[in-house]
């Protein structure tokens, strides 16, 4: 029996823990592990952080960037390239940057069992969200 072709697009959409490449200022990588949620159909990628991490700082002066994600068993992956667009941080727990961050954690995770928590503790981890326009995906099956 064959195996199914493999489908990078779709090793992106059910992954939960990726490594996020961007840029440092002298042009070399720096690698952060992140828990992305993919969102295919519109072909974005999310990742909530904290501001001042040097993902965030790196993104803010040049917005390119690259995950990558490798299935259970180590035997597939897939890297998304594109470019970032950073929403927050935000200082009112029902501002346009912390409800952003509440779809985002709805389309992730389902419902919080206490919103009004997780909107405070948002300000005041400063926490941001990071959008990748998906422009790019290649990765492979090599076992």
């Amino acid at each position: 029996m064959t195996a199914p072709p493999f489908d990078p697009r779709a090793l992106l959409a059910e992954s939960r823990l990726g490594v996020l490449a961007t840029l440092r200022a002298d042009g070399r990588p720096q690698l952060s592990p992140v828990q992305p949620h993919v969102d295919l159909d519109a072909g974005l990628l999310y990742v909530s952080t904290r501001e001042g991490l040097a993902k965030t700082a790196n993104l803010r002066r040049d917005p390119r960037a690259a995950l990558e994600v490798t299935s259970p068993d180590g035997l597939s992956w897939a890297t998304a390239e594109g470019v970032v667009d950073i929403t927050g941080p935000g200082r009112d727990p029902h501002g346009p940057e912390v409800e952003a961050l509440v779809r985002y954690y709805r389309d992730a995770a389902g419902e919080h069992p206490d919103w009004a928590e997780y909107r405070a503790v948002m300000v005041a981890d400063r926490r941001v969200l990071l959008t990748m326009t998906i422009e790019h995906v290649y990765g492979a099956r090599i076992g």
